[in-house]
């Protein structure tokens, strides 16, 4: 299937163009504004070719297809009509969503995303100098003034850099905001380092009592500046005649926020962010590589709420004050087992279409970016994503120990051992990751991940073998089951989990359910209740073997939510309750509730054909089963 024919379909899938508002993407996703959520088939969308997952955040229904492949898809969609907006259009509606917190760091990675780049290439730049320097090759007087010209040029204008971002994020015009950002940084102001070091440079003093130095490596500041500065060009713009807007709107605009940038709002947040500081160290500093174990353990479940930019401020602000960035390490710890974890499920599952998903994500994951191992693997099976938080937290730990800290921030793992390449740390880094890596795939290939299939074809063959022993043989019958849900006839191929939809189970019928209650779907005896309540096995009296299997990956909420009604062993009728369930708390917990009904036992039939679509209401034959 070529990008194109992909494209139409999720333009289908997301209920066609008139459902879509806008459409943008990111390195991963294509993020797009939908009208109506429950006009989305989803599973259709999960299920398509070179799609790894995809998922509601911040208001937009993001479509995960990795580096590279996004950008194409990107152009496809558009071209066959999708809307696209601008990111301040986007982020307007996205804003509306989520609480407070959400929007405000979502609002940091606004800002400080955009610069990321640069802060790679000065990483890259120090680790090339720090690796000279390691070699004992000394650099020619001009070769190393330029080499400090690579390295130090982003930190000093850093201040221009945040104000520049923050007024395009909040509707400013980012070439005031960039002059602005530069007056705070100006030769003519004495420099905060050379203030600092107690040398000659001492601060200006206006009035009498207010001392003032440039915001030279300053984050906070700047940030504040920016959105205040961006609000008030706005206002000033209001209530300034078009005819001379372009005169006086920029001219009071930095006549007033330099005023209160120099004089207010730097001197004050310059004595936030250094507590800042000082927290974000005192907890990277404990003891026992507590601090690492902490942050390593958590940050990936940080990145699926959406709220991971936070780091971006921190590690920008220690990389402006010292040079150094612990995060870096501590971070990749927990995508190298998110990755390990994603591998180890490829190489145990014998199915096919999961292996083709696992090992690009994992190599995404490698290559710094792990929403594709986390949506599209690991958070789907559960257990793998947990056990991986847990070797994210040793590794995390061990970075601590070990002291590791990065010449830049941005990139990880693979791409990341260039910023520990000249500090002397490229050994320890990669002992880090080979730990991280082999405690991530052990725990997960060890306890993280079975094939339901092969557990299928265990269960199989005990009863087999205990039915051939006993002589308890069951002639097999032509017969029509009943549904045990009511609710939306789905087919089975588009079931969001491929061990049902690929037929590996046998065939069968999937139901999206209007109502919280199982019932029997023949007479039949229980062979297998659950007792997290979350599925059934069924024996009919004509021979059918039948799993209904509420939801996907339900098994993961440990019966919350369900209530088995019978037990193994028991006798029931046609239409007897078998269990009850609560949708919403299915919801709650981020999970599918379609339902699959499936004749586990279809080999032992000529036919096994789905009857029904459309609804379906209790009593209504939804499967034939013919000898």
């Amino acid at each position: 299937m070529n990008n194109q024919e992909i494209a139409k379909k999720v333009i289908d899938a997301l209920g066609g163009r008139e459902n879509v508002n806008s459409v943008a993407h990111c390195a991963t996703r294509l993020r797009v504004m939908v009208k109506d959520e429950g006009k989305i088939n989803k599973e259709v969308i999960e299920n398509l070719e070179k799609v790894q997952g995809a998922f509601f955040n911040s208001g937009q229904y993001q479509i995960i297809f990795g580096t590279g492949t996004v950008n194409k898809m990107y152009d496809e969609v558009v071209a066959l009509g999708l809307p696209t907006s601008s990111k301040d259009d986007m982020k307007a509606e996205a804003a509306k969503q989520g609480n407070w917190f959400q929007r405000a760091i979502r609002t940091f990675g606004d800002v400080f995303v955009p610069i990321i780049p640069v802060i790679v290439a000065t990483g890259l730049f120090m680790g090339v100098r720090g690796l000279f320097n390691a070699l004992e090759m000394p650099l020619p007087g001009d070769f190393a003034t330029y080499t400090q010209i690579l390295t130090d040029t982003a930190f000093i204008i850093l201040p221009g850099l945040v104000v520049w971002s923050t007024f395009r994020v909040f509707g400013g015009n980012p070439a005031v905001g960039i002059v602005l950002g530069m007056m705070l940084v100006s030769g003519s102001l004495p420099n905060a380092w050379a203030v600092a070091s107690g040398g000659e440079v001492t601060a200006m003093n206006f009035f009498g009592f207010i001392p003032v130095v440039g915001l030279q490596g300053s984050v906070l500041p700047a940030f504040i500046i920016g959105v205040v500065g961006a609000k008030f060009e706005k206002a000033v713009r209001k209530v300034v005649p078009d005819v001379i807007d372009l005169l006086v709107t920029p001219f009071v605009t930095l006549l007033v926020m330099s005023i209160l940038g120099l004089f207010v709002i730097g001197p004050v947040f310059h004595v936030v962010e250094n507590y800042i500081l000082i927290g974000t160290k005192a907890i990277l500093g404990l003891p026992f590589g507590l601090g690492g174990f902490l942050i390593g353990g958590v940050h990936q479940l940080i990145v699926v709420s959406g709220v991971h930019h936070i780091f971006n401020l921190l590690e920008v602000q220690l990389l402006a004050a010292d040079h150094a960035n612990p995060f870096n390490a501590i971070i990749t710890a927990a995508m190298t087992a998110q990755g390990a974890a994603t591998v180890a499920v490829g190489v145990k599952t014998k199915n096919p279409k999961l292996k083709t998903l696992a090992f690009p994500a994992a190599l995404s994951a490698f290559l710094g970016i792990t929403e594709p191992a986390i949506f599209g693997v690991n958070l789907r099976f559960r257990k793998p994503f947990f056990l991986s938080l847990i070797a994210g937290a040793i590794g995390g730990g061990l970075a601590s120990i070990l002291g590791l800290a990065g010449t830049g921030s941005g990139i990880t793992i693979i791409p990341g051992t260039m910023l520990y390449a000249g500090n002397g740390q490229l050994p320890l880094y990669l002992l880090m990751v080979a730990v991280s890596f082999a405690l991530g795939f052990a725990l997960t290939y060890m306890f993280g991940y079975e094939d339901e299939v092969e557990v299928a074809e265990e269960t199989t063959t005990e009863r087999f073998v205990e039915e051939a022993v006993t002589g308890n043989v069951v002639a097999f019958q032509n017969e029509t089951l009943i549904t045990p849900i009511v609710g939306d006839v789905v087919a089975l191929a588009d079931v969001n989990d491929p061990v049902f939809s690929s037929g590996a189970m046998g065939q069968g019928i999937a139901v999206k359910p209007s109502q919280g209650v199982v019932y029997a779907p023949a007479d039949a005896e229980v062979s297998i209740a659950f007792p997290t309540g979350h599925a059934f096995g069924l024996k009919t009296t004509d021979g059918a073997e039948v799993l209904i299997h509420v939801g996907i990956d339900t098994v993961s909420m440990n019966g919350e939510g369900f209530e088995a009604k019978v037990a193994q062993g028991d006798k029931v009728k046609a239409g007897d309750v078998l269990g009850i369930f609560d949708s919403n708390k299915i919801a709650a917990a981020g999970l599918d509730d379609t339902t699959m009904v499936i004749v586990t036992n279809t080999a032992d039939y000529a036919s096994v054909a789905p009857v029904a679509t459309g609804s379906v209401a209790k009593g209504d034959a939804v499967i034939e089963v013919k000898i």
